[in-house]
């Protein structure tokens, strides 16, 4: 199961990364949600798969899941959520003031000042 996940968050990783690049804005917000669920993914690949152990160790467990790895993506999940949230803001703001998504454009020349 840990080699398909190993699969799965390098594709993450890779479309990620080929939207990061591009110009479009949206493309980049886009590209970053996926960067924070490939690395989301990847930590609970690490965490390791225990089948149907719990979480937690009580009286008479002997096997149980390492809980850190789930807290940690939690609390990543509520990040990258408010860190989405602020880009599409920021993006919208952009595209009314300048009426454009594209980062060429938006850097602007020597003329504009």
């Amino acid at each position: 199961m840990e080699i398909i996940m190993a699969f799965v968050c390098g594709f993450l990783f890779m479309a990620a990364i080929y939207l990061i690049l591009s110009r479009s804005l949206l493309r980049i917000i886009i590209g970053t949600g996926l960067l924070s669920h490939g690395a989301h993914l990847l930590i609970l690949t690490m965490g390791s798969f225990k089948g149907s152990a719990p979480p937690v160790l009580s009286d008479g467990v002997t096997d149980y899941v390492d809980p850190i790895p789930q807290a940690l993506i939690l609390t990543a999940i509520v990040i990258s959520f408010g860190v989405t949230a602020f880009f599409l803001v920021l993006a919208y703001r952009a595209y009314q003031e300048l009426q454009t998504d594209d980062m060429t454009l938006m850097k602007g020349s020597e003329d504009h000042e």
